[in-house]
């Protein structure tokens, strides 16, 4: 590949024993995989599943070493393919970037040139990672609760996982478009935090679970942002109103649930799947520019945590220690 130099990033090694270790460390850009588009990554994210990668996670990374980070924001070096110029910013997620592809914990990345998009004017590189797939996910499930027809006189959104970065981006942004939310979360001390978001009511997240074994409960929520899975996606169901959808992101307590069809058959009511890693390109500049115009929030660096690159290592295992709150955006390149 041309352009080659020395670049830092984060890389996940695997011992002989099935241990893993992760260090910041000097990378060559010839070891990055030949693809069209190269990328200078000024800004990037964490995200849970970043944690999953780093942690040696088989299902999220199957060959080490390996550098994640599933967000990338930077300027383009080169792209072979056409699309993109020089200098210009562009933003990337989803796809297989951070997975099994170097990702944005790389102060280089290497892409198909159809895995980014421009980044939006109003938004810098920084405040663009604010967001990541976090902030995106969050969007693209009141998104599609909007395309169910879901309007703030229909009544209180429930928002599981409160404090994570899904959860609080999610919280927010229902603020600023005029809904009353209520915020889940087992971090009681981050109460005022989440109603300075925006949350007009805050609530243990194992209140969800109070309806028990009964198929249905009383009807608490006009709609719901569900980000953890598990038994919390289904109690969040049960306790919906007629009419309503709740949305399902994550699987941070189970990837399986169990329940009845009776709040889909008796209530009508609708569970939808928010996909952040394969939807068509037009859809993620759509939502892009969502986040740059109406769904943009005042304040937005006041968002994120700004951490370095040498920073990750330990705030990657806070994510699977269950100890972080919001969203971090690492200055890759600080």
């Amino acid at each position: 590949m041309s352009n080659d130099k020395a670049f830092k990033a984060l890389v996940v090694q695997e011992d002989s024993k099935g241990n893993f270790s992760k260090s910041i460390q000097e990378r060559q850009v010839s070891e990055l995989p030949d693809n069209d588009l190269l990328i200078e990554v000024h800004y990037s994210s964490l995200n849970y599943k970043d944690a999953m990668s780093a942690s040696g996670n088989k299902m999220i990374t199957k060959n080490f070493p390996h550098t994640p980070g599933i967000d990338a924001a930077g300027v383009v070096i080169s792209d072979k393919s056409g699309t993109f110029n020089e200098g210009q910013k562009v933003v990337i997620f989803g796809y297989d970037l951070g997975m099994d592809t170097p990702g944005g914990l790389g102060q280089m990345i290497s892409i198909p040139a159809d895995w980014a998009v421009a980044c939006p004017d109003a938004l810098t590189l920084k405040e663009a990672m604010i967001y990541g797939t976090g902030g995106i996910t969050a969007a693209l499930s009141i998104q599609k609760l909007e395309k169910m027809g879901v309007k703030p006189s229909d009544g209180p959104v429930a928002v599981s996982g409160a404090t994570g970065g899904v959860g609080s981006i999610s919280i927010a942004i229902l603020s600023q478009l005029g809904y009353d939310v209520i915020a889940f979360s087992g971090k009681t001390e981050q109460t005022e935090h989440l109603k300075a978001l925006g949350a007009t009511e805050v609530r243990h997240r194992d209140s969800v679970n109070d309806v028990g074994k009964r198929p249905v409960g009383r009807e608490l929520w006009a709609n719901a942002i569900d980000t953890v899975g598990g038994e919390y996606l289904a109690n969040l169901l049960k306790q919906t109103k007629a009419g309503g959808a709740v949305t399902s992101c994550g699987l941070a307590a189970s990837a399986e649930f169990a329940m009845t069809v009776l709040p889909f058959i008796t209530r009508g009511v609708s569970l939808l799947g928010i996909d952040s890693v394969y939807i068509p390109l037009e859809d993620k500049k759509t939502i892009w520019n969502r986040v740059a115009t109406d769904m943009k929030l005042p304040n937005l660096e006041s968002y994120g945590e700004e951490i370095t690159l040498e920073q990750t290592p330990e705030y990657l295992d806070r994510f699977m220690a269950g100890k972080t709150v919001g969203r971090y955006v690492v200055n890759v390149r600080g």
